[in-house]
């Protein structure tokens, strides 16, 4: 799954690259926070459906530097947490990510008419899956906190933090990167956070499988 994802990924890149289509495809397919309060914005136009943008902009990247820190984070990542959550479950994660991203970002900005691009948002609840599977850091209970619980907090404070830093230290734009979506990390990484147990209890809910 994590390979199907990168491949289409990387081909929808290539294609509006080659038909120079990006900036139109970020503002027919991007996700625009002010669509969601005013769904006819786009009546007249051939453009996705809103509720279907937070998909459709996962597929499109401002250049090649967005498109490859991206896919290398979604297949370093995201390859170690299919191992453990099988296909279903990856895809899953990855949708809700997504979708997790975008409400986010529409909640600190409800007005904005700036298409949001790109799959980060995304890969961040995959990155938050991965450092729960693979946390090495013992951390020891705290008054009525489990382990878990106080595992999952400081995750989401210390990852909310470099996302702030990183938006302060890109308020300009950085290249093809272009203004940071800090919401939509934050929005994507909470929901891994919160769908990793969740998630594999469905993996495992017949009981332990072989990873394969």
């Amino acid at each position: 799954m994590t390979s199907s994802i990168a491949a289409i990924t990387f081909a929808a890149f290539v294609i509006l690259l080659l038909t120079g289509q990006i900036d139109n495809a970020a503002l027919l397919g991007g996700f625009i926070p002010a669509r969601i309060a005013d769904p006819g914005l786009f009546d007249g136009v051939l453009a996705v459906p809103e509720w279907l943008t937070p998909l459709s902009c996962t597929l499109i990247h401002a250049g090649w530097l967005h498109l490859g820190f991206n896919l290398l984070m979604l297949v370093f990542c995201g390859r170690q947490v299919e191992q453990v959550l099988h296909k279903g479950a990856f895809l899953v994660l990855y949708v809700a990510g997504a979708y997790a991203a975008c409400a986010l970002q529409w909640a600190i900005q409800p007005a904005s008419a700036n298409p949001m691009v790109g799959a980060s948002g995304a890969i961040s609840a995959v990155i938050a899956t991965y450092a729960l599977l693979y946390s090495q850091q013992p951390i020891r209970r705290m008054g009525p906190f489990s382990a878990n619980v106080l595992r999952v907090l400081w995750l989401a404070a210390g990852w909310i933090v470099i996302q702030l830093m990183i938006g302060v230290a890109t308020a300009g734009g950085m290249g093809d990167l272009g203004q940071i979506a800090v919401a939509a990390h934050i929005g994507g990484f909470l929901a891994g956070l919160l769908l990793t147990r969740p998630l594999l209890w469905w993996r495992f809910r017949k009981g332990p499988r072989s990873l394969v």
